[in-house]
């Protein structure tokens, strides 16, 4: 069976590309490689939430699962005086993840390898932002949900992207056992962008 992205050493060859693009009206370039997450282009769902997200300027923000970066960069250069942590299971995303943010000159971010949350264990942040990896699994994504409430200031919110064949309505059902607030804030060919306030 061949692996997927959601793996902490993919053994994948390397096959490096460059995508050039605009995000929120920013000329963005990005390098990613086999083994990584939507490695040929920019996923359509992260360019749903990107397009959606509200990210208040100072704000600490949460990238879980941030594959080669585009949704924590993002979030970083609509946040100049916040600070966005940026977390992936998978060691070669999160090293391309700091090599984008550093070749599109963006210094607002740290970027470490995590199993879900683990590595931001005791921190709160006012914004977690997730294209949360469906391929790991249901158990894996309520667990991203369970421990982004418990990562989140009161009033924090939580984005997050999800097809509607891929588990939209379950995703919702468990956000809205977690959440006081819970809305649908954007739909885009299937896609589903989910906010929930704590």
């Amino acid at each position: 069976m061949s692996q997927h992205y959601y793996s902490q050493q993919p053994e994948a060859r390397h096959d490096r590309r460059t995508i050039e693009t605009v995000l929120r009206g920013k000329s963005l370039r990005f390098t990613s490689d086999a083994g990584v997450f939507s490695k040929g282009d920019i996923d359509y769902g992260s360019r749903v939430l990107i397009e959606a997200m509200d990210i208040p300027d100072g704000s600490s923000v949460l990238d879980v699962g941030c594959g080669y970066g585009p949704i924590g960069i993002s979030a970083a250069y609509l946040a100049p005086k916040g600070h966005v942590t940026m977390i992936d299971i998978n060691g070669r995303a999160a090293q391309l993840a700091r090599e984008n943010a550093r070749n599109n000159g963006i210094v607002n971010v740290t970027v470490m390898e995590s199993d879900v949350l683990s590595a931001v264990k005791g921190q709160k942040f006012d914004v977690i932002v997730t294209n949360p990896p469906i391929r790991a699994g249901k158990a894996v994504v309520h667990q991203i949900f369970e421990e982004a409430y418990e990562h989140l200031y009161e009033g924090g919110t939580l984005w997050i992207v999800i097809q509607k064949k891929q588990g939209a309505p379950s995703a919702a059902a468990k956000l809205e056992s977690l959440f006081p607030v819970v809305e649908e804030a954007g739909k885009d060919k299937g896609y589903r962008i989910i906010r929930a306030q704590k």
